[in-house]
């Protein structure tokens, strides 16, 4: 798959296309949908996929200060959509003058003179341009000026009686919940927080439970404080984890941290870059009255991820 970013990135002489765009943070079920109808109508007419997103959110850019939680770095969206058959996968730097372009600004520069859309796949609710001005009528007739078709895909839901509709939002409120199960079932897949091993206070060795401790870039979406069984992810291993996720209250911490116990391995992985997957909620944040205790518990969530894992 290519990695375009900028508009400038895209190949001179790039051909006709078939384009979806969205910011597709999470790449979950329902935008999985969305991708799976975009690269089938690619292949029926012979033409690559081009997967056009955005960075930083646009919310950061129309509201400072409002950036949503991030549910999936660049690479890991990138990585996540040529799973899926994209050919190409096009960042648009959002600044505050693209957020001024309008919808005719916008489908003309990036569809029409850069990416020779001939078909332009988004949801039903799909808005573009100036204060969302546009939407799926207005790319239509867009389309119909200059010269592609547009297909307003149908937003995905759960297929139960509570009609759930996934989109990064619902999953966003899984996880500030601690419900990891249900972002997983929204996901397709276990949520993924990743970020680079550093050096914690080393306590967790004192007590004879080594952790590694996962510093994540800003606005990472983290689950609610509590402790989960989880994989820790370090290239093409998957590895079991008993993870804690809060603010080390027994010892009286402030920050917000990641902390994963990777099971039956005693290695060094300081400095590399992982990933730990949130498999199941085994309780909350607990502050104990003295290490004895807290060792207790530990072993007791260690038992426990082991159980859910191996289930």
């Amino acid at each position: 798959m290519q990695r375009w970013r900028g508009l400038d990135a895209v190949p001179p002489g790039w051909g006709r296309s078939v384009v979806t765009v969205g910011v597709f943070d999470g790449v979950h079920r329902g935008h999985q949908q969305l991708i799976g109808t975009a690269v089938a109508a690619g292949r029926a007419r012979g033409l690559p996929t081009v997967l056009v997103t955005f960075d930083p959110h646009p919310a950061e850019v129309v509201r400072p200060g409002s950036h949503p939680a991030r549910l999936t770095g660049l690479r890991r969206r990138a990585d996540l959509v040529a799973e899926l058959g994209v050919d190409a996968f096009l960042v648009l730097p959002f600044t505050t003058e693209l957020s001024r372009r309008t919808p005719a600004e916008f489908a003309h520069e990036t569809l029409v003179e850069r990416l020779h859309a001939a078909a332009v796949l988004v949801g039903r609710n799909f808005r573009f341009g100036h204060h969302g001005q546009g939407d799926v009528a207005a790319l239509t007739e867009f389309g119909l000026r200059f010269g592609f078709a547009v297909e307003g895909v149908e937003l995905a839901t759960d297929g139960t009686g509570d009609h759930v509709t996934f989109s990064s939002t619902y999953v966003r409120a899984c996880i500030d919940a601690g419900d990891v199960e249900a972002a997983a079932a929204a996901l397709g897949r276990p949520h993924r927080v990743e970020g680079v091993v550093v050096h914690g206070y080393k306590r967790g060795r004192a007590l004879g439970f080594p952790t590694a401790n996962v510093a994540s870039p800003p606005y990472t979406a983290l689950p609610a404080d509590g402790v989960y069984a989880g994989r820790f992810v370090l290239g093409d291993r998957r590895l079991p984890a008993a993870v804690s996720v809060g603010s080390n209250p027994t010892f009286s911490g402030t920050m917000r941290t990641v902390e994963a116990y990777v099971l039956d391995v005693d290695e060094d992985f300081y400095g590399h870059e992982v990933g730990v997957d949130f498999v199941a909620r085994l309780r909350g944040q607990e502050r104990y009255d003295d290490l004895d205790a807290l060792v207790a518990a530990i072993h007791g969530d260690v038992a426990r991820t082991r159980a859910v894992l191996s289930g």
